[in-house]
């Protein structure tokens, strides 16, 4: 979609919401994690419940030699649309307000997000054409330390997905209506992933995924 900025293709593809209608509460520091994991556009139009335990892992297929609507991907693009995602995620984000990277290298980087008011702090690690890191300690209204990784998977050659498992490190017993909300935060979660995918699809479409591997 050439002159067209990626996650504005993107949210049109995945017919994401605008997040201020889609929270439902006032203030987005009330929804740390939702926002924190790029999910805010698709979080429910109700009040959310505290947050509880939550371990969650999906796959989304990338490349299928035996599906040619995929438009396919190398693993060096996928692998830079991820370290991008980390190092630019307001391509990704637009509700981000800003990011800060300190020290950053090949293999890792600490980032400050700001969300209006709600600042976060993480540590992200790089491993090459493997995957991507997500390390977030426990600070203000994020009460645990939580885990996100970005994992390149290949079955068979050329047929590549990227496996996104997320730990909220809370073990705590979760009831009924906590369970709902989890739901929720799973849907949003996907929802984002996938923009994720489609945004990758699209920069490199556009050839800005062309850069060798240093």
């Amino acid at each position: 979609m050439p002159g067209q900025h990626p996650h504005e293709a993107a949210s049109m593809m995945a017919g994401s919401v605008d997040p201020d209608q889609a929270i439902g509460v006032s203030g987005h520091t009330r929804l740390p994690a939702l926002i924190y994991h790029g999910a805010i556009a698709a979080a429910p139009a109700r009040r959310l419940l505290p947050e509880n335990s939550m371990k969650f892992s999906h796959t989304i297929e990338v490349n299928n030699p035996h599906n040619p609507q995929l438009a396919p991907l190398t693993r060096q693009q996928l692998w830079l649309g991820l370290v991008l995602r980390a190092k630019s995620p307001k391509l990704f984000m637009p509700h981000l307000d800003q990011c800060d990277l300190f020290d950053p290298t090949d293999s890792a980087v600490t980032r400050e997000l700001r969300y209006g008011d709600l600042i976060i702090r993480d540590r992200v690690t790089f491993h090459l054409l493997e995957q991507v890191h997500y390390a977030v300690p426990a600070q203000g209204e994020l009460t645990t330390a939580s885990n996100l990784v970005m994992r390149i998977e290949e079955e068979q050659p050329d047929a590549l997905s990227v496996r996104f498992e997320y730990d909220d490190g809370q073990d705590a017993p979760v009831d009924a209506a906590n369970e709902m909300y989890n739901e929720y935060r799973r849907s949003a979660y996907l929802a984002a992933d996938n923009d994720t995918i489609d945004i990758i699809r699209i920069l490199a479409a556009q050839g800005e995924l062309a850069e060798p591997l240093g």
